[in-house]
């Protein structure tokens, strides 16, 4: 998400950065790429004219002019106002009692889905979730509910495929909710292909029946300004208390999720990034502006790998890797721990400058199935292979290539690899190296990287880079 964006203010704020003196007319220059910029990634016009506003007058101020790095200030008051924008302070969801939570939204959006992802997520805070179906006018959405119910565990109610009365639905779930223990109703409503008078007259009869503590649209990111127009009048209906963005992987432009604040007054509170259940993340305004610049979002990627990761496993790896005894086996528990974290592109993202070298990965190096071949391979060896690879020699390669249905040169290339990867492990000194580079990125923002006023300025290559460049090839994943 934000790619293009990103890349945009990148280029404009590198230029303002080797200006030697700032004026007033290099300020008004990078305020118009600023602001085309901001249009072409689908910015509402009028929030994007009333922020390059807002962002002017505090860049030409006189401590700016007569500071020593004023292109880092004013990347720095374009930071602040743009973290602003997006909402300020990270706002929680209210779950006081009765704890009901009112998902609405048009077609297409993601609502039902969204439901479950929510489900999910409470359910793993320690909450007791509930959910009930109550779109009467798409029968595929009760039973996609019901469906994602089962997979995450959480109990739920579907109505008779006949009724049509959203209320008397809405009595009897809540009727059903008090033989169930839970902490929270998750209300998945029905949506349209377009505002219309319909859809906002029964939304606002459940809206006043229920009277949820949290009224949250569920807006699609793609959809770009329809989505701010769809935002204002649902809250002119209702009285939205957040929104949930989701496929913010899939948009390049993102505008939708700077104009939402801005135009309803509300937080964002939400962003489903990715397909999977697990994928449904707090959305923190000063994460997001740090991404925006190509800062990165180092605590979101630790809370990720936390949160899908035995603390156990991972140490008794790290150890083996610390003693040279890393085997196949070994590279099996690292490549099972690689999956569980699902989409590595989304999450190798997050780190600081990650957006500069993408372009200078080859296509295959996200792609799942290329994992599954490699772990094919590995299971096509015997036991005694894995604990000692240098026994492989032709006739083994040609029995495993054939077992895991790939061609020799895959199994030789994985072995060659495996062998130099295996080498550096067994050089203190160049683990010493990778280990300093890597562990850099956990304290905080990375050498190099900075941030606003920092070092390296916002988006700065810094370590990624020469990460990239030193292990390159070293790692058969």
């Amino acid at each position: 998400m934000f790619s293009n964006l990103s890349d945009s203010l990148d280029k404009t704020f590198r230029n303002l950065r080797g200006v030697g003196k700032i004026s007033e007319s290099n300020i008004t220059d990078a305020l118009k790429e600023i602001r085309m910029a901001l249009m072409e990634a689908d910015v509402d016009y009028a929030v994007a004219k009333e922020f390059v506003e807002a962002v002017k007058e505090k860049a030409m101020g006189v401590d700016v002019l007569k500071s020593v790095k004023p292109g880092e200030q004013i990347v720095k008051i374009f930071h602040d106002e743009l973290a602003d924008l997006l909402g300020g302070e990270q706002v929680t969801l209210d779950l006081s009692p009765p704890g009901r939570i009112l998902l609405c939204g048009l077609n297409g959006a993601g609502k039902t889905t969204t439901a479950g992802k929510l489900a999910l997520r409470l359910k793993k805070e320690g909450q007791k979730p509930l959910l009930v179906a109550i779109d009467l006018y798409r029968p595929a959405a009760i039973e996609q509910l019901a469906t994602l119910a089962k997979q995450v565990g959480v109990p739920v109610y579907t109505p008779e495929a006949s009724e049509k009365d959203v209320v008397k639905v809405a009595r009897e779930a809540l009727a059903w909710a008090e033989t169930q223990p839970h902490t929270v109703i998750i209300f998945d409503t029905a949506g349209r292909q377009e505002i219309d008078d319909r859809l906002i007259e029964e939304l606002k009869r459940l809206h006043e029946f229920l009277k949820p503590q949290e009224t949250l649209l569920v807006a699609d990111a793609a959809t770009g300004q329809q989505a701010v127009s769809v935002a204002k009048h649902f809250n002119d209906a209702v009285g939205v208390t957040g929104i949930i963005l989701t496929k913010l992987d899939g948009d390049a432009r993102g505008g939708a999720a700077l104009a939402m604040r801005a135009v309803t007054g509300m937080p964002i509170k939400y962003a489903g990034e990715g397909e999977k259940l697990d994928q449904l993340f707090e959305f923190h305004p000063n994460r997001m502006a740090d991404r925006i610049l190509g800062m990165g979002d180092i605590v979101g990627m630790v809370e990720q790998v936390a949160s899908k990761i035995d603390e156990k496993d991972a140490m008794k790896s790290i150890q083996r890797l610390a003693e040279g005894k890393f085997d196949f086996y070994d590279f099996l528990d690292q490549m099972k721990m690689i999956q569980k974290l699902g989409d590595m592109k989304g999450l190798m993202s997050l780190l600081p400058g990650f957006n500069k070298i993408k372009k200078q990965l080859p296509d295959a190096a996200f792609d799942p199935k290329r994992m599954k071949r490699t772990e094919a391979i590995v299971l096509s060896m015997t036991p005694d292979e894995r604990r000692r690879p240098e026994i492989i020699r032709d006739s083994r390669r040609k029995r495993i290539a054939k077992g895991a249905g790939v061609k020799m040169i895959e199994v030789n290339a994985l072995l060659k690899q495996f062998g130099e990867m295996r080498k550096m492990m067994r050089s203190p000194n160049k683990m010493k190296d990778m280990m300093k580079q890597m562990g850099g990125g956990m304290g905080g923002m990375p050498p190099g990287f900075g941030g606003p006023g920092g070092p390296g300025g916002a988006g700065g290559m810094g370590d990624l880079g020469d990460i990239m460049k030193n292990f390159k090839g070293k790692f058969p994943f």
